[in-house]
């Protein structure tokens, strides 16, 4: 199995012993390709970029930029997938200027790191305005109304970004997130797209209060990558868990052996990345190793 790690390393960053007269410095000087190495060094070969360090980083993936992750690719023998932007994308909404404003920006990321020929392209296909729908306390008929709404906005979203990025649908893996997964998997079946399976997410009930593993069986003819990370289960304790997830392996109520077991049975080879900070990111490989020892 080929495990990597989330470029989005909030310390990096922004260090927490940084002088806050240093802040603005440390930002303009941030250097991507450097990041990445220090990640590589510390042993992970797959690295999954994150298109929202453009929001505050814009210099991240200019073209100088791509051309020094590339190299570095190819200096370390590494491998891309790429998160495409979510912060204040909004590819499900009904208001046509924000969808389509949100649909270029990630066309835009997508064409800015062609170079780097990322595997997988990971999307929210919706995003906090469908997620505040979906948790809102109105009738089922009514909600149901409105997120058919908000997939048939996404649809079309996910529709323009493939003609006009001219990229593979199954390069393309919509995550499981705040969404009804049958929507979701929908969306998937109608596009010919790719499922990132996001464990946390799954776990806390962002997806719909159903278990783990038959939503994991739900997903796997299209899995195209897995968010790795640990969380309390929504359905132990009755109530979603927001913002107990991404946690270290065995800090939650996953079952790592029987998943790695059930993805090693099913031939998977794809990215399964840690959503984790690095220190995390390392205590939770030895978990892993571990269960691969004992099979």
């Amino acid at each position: 199995m080929r495990f990597g790690i989330m470029a989005m390393q909030l310390n990096a960053l922004i260090p927490p012993d940084l002088p806050a007269d240093q802040v603005l410095t440390h930002i303009a000087q941030f250097d991507h390709a450097s990041l990445v190495g220090d990640l590589a060094d510390r042993g992970f070969r797959l690295i999954e970029l994150g298109g929202d360090l453009s929001i505050f980083l814009p210099h991240t993936f200019h073209p100088e930029a791509v051309h020094r992750l590339a190299a570095l690719k190819a200096e370390k023998n590494l491998d891309y997938t790429l998160h495409l932007p979510l912060w204040s994308v909004e590819p499900s909404t009904p208001l046509t200027p924000v969808r389509e404003g949100s649909v270029q920006a990630v066309i835009d990321t997508i064409i800015a790191t062609l170079p780097l020929e990322p595997e997988c392209y990971v999307l929210h296909a919706t995003g906090a305005l469908a997620a505040e729908f979906y948790r809102m306390r109105i009738s089922e008929t009514a909600k149901s109304l409105l997120l058919r709404q908000f997939q048939a906005s996404a649809l079309h979203s996910l529709e323009t970004i493939l003609k006009l990025a001219e990229i593979e649908p199954r390069r393309l893996a919509i995550e499981t997130i705040e969404f009804p997964l049958e929507l979701t998997l929908e969306l998937a079946n109608q596009l010919d797209l790719s499922i990132c399976f996001d464990t946390g997410h799954v776990l806390a009930g962002f997806s719909g209060g159903r278990d783990f593993f038959t939503a994991l069986e739900m997903c796997l003819p299209r899995l195209g990558e897995v968010h790795l990370h640990d969380c309390p289960a929504y359905l132990e304790r009755g109530e979603i868990q927001y913002g107990n997830d991404h946690q270290p392996l065995g800090k939650g109520d996953l079952d790592t052996v029987q998943l790695l077991e059930r993805l090693e049975r099913a031939g998977f080879n794809g990215p399964i990345i840690f959503e984790l900070q690095l220190e995390q990111a390392l205590e939770s490989l030895e978990v892993v190793r571990t269960i691969q020892g004992t099979y």
